[in-house]
Order: structure tokens, then C-alpha cells, then sequence
């Protein structure tokens, strides 16, 4: 490895620098954006059941907001209603909209840094493409002593081959899990969104009828 590294030149380096910020990248979000994490499958079924007869305290909303960032959007919607026992639905609709917007802002954190690298790594493998071919013009270029110089054009060929194949070689597993990561924040958005549907019904019935 040492040796292909030394073989592709200095160009090399910021690849090897894009692979591994990718790789910190795509474990980080492996993790945090597990089902159990995010969307607990029965979560929504909890609330609604714990909610079904009266509004919970405030120690169980703050369990709740702790729990997932689902619970954490849910949370939000009973925290309007406790807060405002006279919320119109609109009300509550933006409070679950704002909790939502927070989510998947938090959700697609390191996102864009994941589709950076997978646009950027080709480039610089281009990048020392381009300047493995101007050592091998070098190595051929007439003068005294420079007309036929056999190591540096295989050097020259080393750097342009080795750096096209580390940019692709980092560009395609970055561009699969930034799609990959992408869909699921999007599959998660849908899920919250309605799981919110489903909850705004469900608390307007504690909420305060205004009369006259």
C-alpha cells in the first residue's frame, strides 16, 4: 500500500484525506439513523394509548422528547397543547411543522460534507491525472538529457493511472451511501409527518372549546 501510495505522488493525499472523512462519515450516520433511533415502530401507538383518557406530565413529554427524534416531534405537538389549552389546529399544525423542519435538519446533518466528497473525489483524481501527464510531456520533452527519460514517464503514468482509479474508488461507495442516506431521511420525514396527522386529531380533542 505504501509503495502504490508513494508510486501516485503527492496528488494522492487529499484523496486519501476524502476516503477517510467519508468512511468517519458514513459510520456515523449508520448509526444515527437506525430505525430505533429515529422512528421507533410502536412509539406512536405508546402515545396515543398513553394519551387516550388525559394530557401525560411533564416528565413523561420530557421521556418522550429523550425517547427518538420522532418522540421529539411528538413531544412537541403535547407540549403545545399543555402550553396552550386553547392552541387552534393551525396552531398545533405548526408547532408539529416546526419540530418536523428541526428533525430533518438533524437528520441530514453531514450530508452534504458525504455528497461533497462523492462529487469532489473525481476531480482530484482528475486533478492527478492531469499532472501525471505533464510529467510524462516532461519526461519527453526535447532538450539536452531530457528527450528520453524512462523513469519519469513511468512515474508520470503511475500518478495519472493511480489517482483516476483512488477518485473513483472513493467517489462510487460515497455517491451509494449519500443516495442510500438520503432515501432513508426521507422514508423518516414521511413517517413523522404522518405520525403528526394522526396526532393532531387526537389532541384537539383536549383542547379548550371557546364558546360565545
Amino acid at each position: 500500500m505504501l509503495s502504490i501510495i508513494q508510486a501516485a505522488g503527492w496528488p494522492i493525499w487529499p484523496l486519501l484525506l476524502c476516503s477517510v472523512v467519508a468512511l468517519a462519515l458514513v459510520i456515523e450516520r449508520m448509526y444515527h439513523l437506525r430505525d430505533s433511533l429515529v422512528t421507533p415502530p410502536k412509539l406512536l401507538e405508546e402515545v396515543i394509548s398513553v394519551t387516550r383518557a388525559s394530557l401525560p406530565g411533564a416528565d413523561v413529554v420530557n421521556k418522550l422528547a429523550e425517547n427518538s427524534v420522532l418522540g421529539m416531534v411528538l413531544a412537541a405537538g403535547l407540549r403545545s397543547v399543555i402550553a396552550d389549552p386553547r392552541i387552534a389546529e393551525t396552531g398545533l399544525r405548526q408547532a408539529f411543522e416546526n419540530a418536523g423542519r428541526k428533525a430533518v435538519h438533524r437528520l441530514e446533518r453531514y450530508l452534504n460534507t458525504l455528497g461533497t466528497i462523492a462529487a469532489a473525489a473525481p476531480l482530484l483524481g482528475l486533478l492527478g491525472t492531469v499532472i501525471g501527464m505533464i510529467e510524462i510531456f516532461g519526461s519527453q520533452a526535447p532538450g539536452p538529457g531530457a528527450g528520453n527519460n524512462p523513469q519519469q514517464l513511468a512515474h508520470g503514468i503511475s500518478i495519472a493511472l493511480y489517482n483516476t482509479a483512488f477518485g473513483l474508488i472513493i467517489a462510487i461507495p460515497a455517491l451509494m451511501f449519500y443516495r442510500y442516506f438520503r432515501g432513508k431521511v426521507d422514508a423518516f420525514q414521511l413517517t413523522m409527518e404522518l405520525a403528526a396527522e394522526r396526532m393532531v386529531p387526537h389532541l384537539m380533542r383536549f383542547v379548550v372549546r371557546s364558546t360565545g
